[in-house]
């Protein structure tokens, strides 16, 4: 069975901004149920936040970018635990697709925010 795509946000212009990239804005899909087998197995711990993602994507805390992934970003939202997403372009379907949800501790946050890879979102 293959899985379905849902849209749950927009890539923004402000993502482009606080991450220094020139990306389209393209919606951002969700892979059901394939993202959610992926968190079971990997991040079990995460999986009362799997229907957070439209929120995280319209008001993270932290954005970001991985320099190790090319047409990216991360999002991170903090809840109980700092919940990051991270976000990936398929440019030849003309979207993006969250690639991962999981927590990230106190100290990987505020050593990102320190190196600058994420930065604080003021609203």
């Amino acid at each position: 069975m293959k899985d379905k795509l849902i849209v749950v946000g927009r890539y923004t212009q402000k993502f482009n901004i606080f991450t220094g990239q020139a990306l389209p804005m393209f919606d951002i899909v969700q892979s059901v149920p394939g993202l959610e087998k992926h968190v079971i197995k990997r991040h079990p711990e995460c999986m009362e936040y799997i229907d957070h993602i439209p929120e995280i994507i319209q008001k993270p805390d932290y954005i970001g970018k991985n320099p190790k992934e090319e047409n990216s970003v991360e999002l991170v939202k903090v809840y109980r635990h700092n919940i990051q997403i991270a976000v990936k372009l398929d440019e030849r379907n003309g979207r993006f697709f969250v690639a991962s949800l999981y927590e990230i501790t106190e100290k990987k946050l505020k050593n990102r925010l320190y190196s600058g890879r994420l930065k604080e979102v003021k609203y």
